[in-house]
């Protein structure tokens, strides 16, 4: 079993066992434990879950949307067939001053890639989503909100802080789609891929998922080879990558399990 499977079972059996059970603002009741942390060494494998099927294009689209594109239009992904943000999405087609728009706004992204290149010993590579003053026209509070970067040794670091963590359906795409970025950054600015840190403030498994779940936890003894991913070696702009330039190579898995997003 692969690191990041083991690693993300271990979590959800732990919810499980001991999480705490309460209602929440969906109306869909959680069971929740806080402050759940998993690491990678992104050199030994992209921590993508083999136990069930993860939409690795969609998810790096998605990724894609927020720090490439910096947009907050969901009509970009809908003209890609993903309609994962519809639900939140106004009459205007946006989901307000979120994501993507906050690094646009700040260009936090073209501020991180200069420090990483000119000053990779920087403490203040911090790319953070939560303006305080925007949250009122955000349609969604940022769930994946904060990352904090680091160089050592020709390694790029990066810990994301999850305010909130749906275990189901969110963390398998969350850890797959920043470690992804990760390799991205690294590459475009002649660095390695390093240590990947996913910290979970509220770790949380709706109710109606435990049923996938604990199918997900019957395959915990399937062993399938770690996948690769395969960049585009020609391409050394951020900018300038497309879903075609990131390939996931070698990708097998116990198969879909289908679960229901709570809005």
């Amino acid at each position: 079993m692969s690191s990041a499977d083991r690693q993300y079972l271990q979590i959800v059996s732990d919810i499980l066992d001991r999480g705490y059970y309460d209602q929440n603002r969906t109306g869909m009741p959680s069971y929740k434990l806080p402050h759940q942390i998993m690491q990678f060494q992104l050199d030994q494998g992209l921590p993508i879950l083999t136990t069930k099927y993860v939409a690795f294009k969609t998810a790096v689209q998605e990724m894609l949307w927020i720090w490439q594109q910096q947009s907050n239009d969901v009509r970009w992904l809908q003209e890609r067939g993903i309609r994962i943000w519809d639900a939140w999405a106004g009459h205007d087609g946006t989901i307000g001053k979120a994501y993507g728009y906050q690094i646009d706004k700040f260009q936090q992204l073209d501020d991180l890639l200069d420090r990483l290149r000119s000053d990779p010993q920087s403490r203040r590579m911090v790319v953070s989503l939560w303006t305080v003053a925007d949250l009122p026209e955000m349609n969604l509070k940022p769930c994946a909100f904060l990352t904090m970067w680091d160089v050592t040794d020709g390694a790029l670091n990066c810990m994301l802080v999850q305010r909130s963590g749906d275990m189901g359906l969110g963390i398998p795409f969350n850890t797959l789609q920043y470690a992804v970025l990760v390799h991205l950054v690294a590459k475009v600015t002649g660095l390695k891929p390093g240590l990947f840190t996913h910290v979970i403030n509220n770790a949380h498994i709706y109710e109606n998922h435990v049923a996938g779940l604990r199918l997900q936890l019957s395959r915990a003894n399937e062993d399938y080879p770690a996948p690769r991913l395969v960049l585009n070696a020609s391409v050394d702009d951020f900018y300038a990558f497309t879903i075609d330039d990131i390939r996931l190579d070698g990708y097998q898995h116990g198969g879909r399990i289908k679960m229901d997003i709570s809005v």
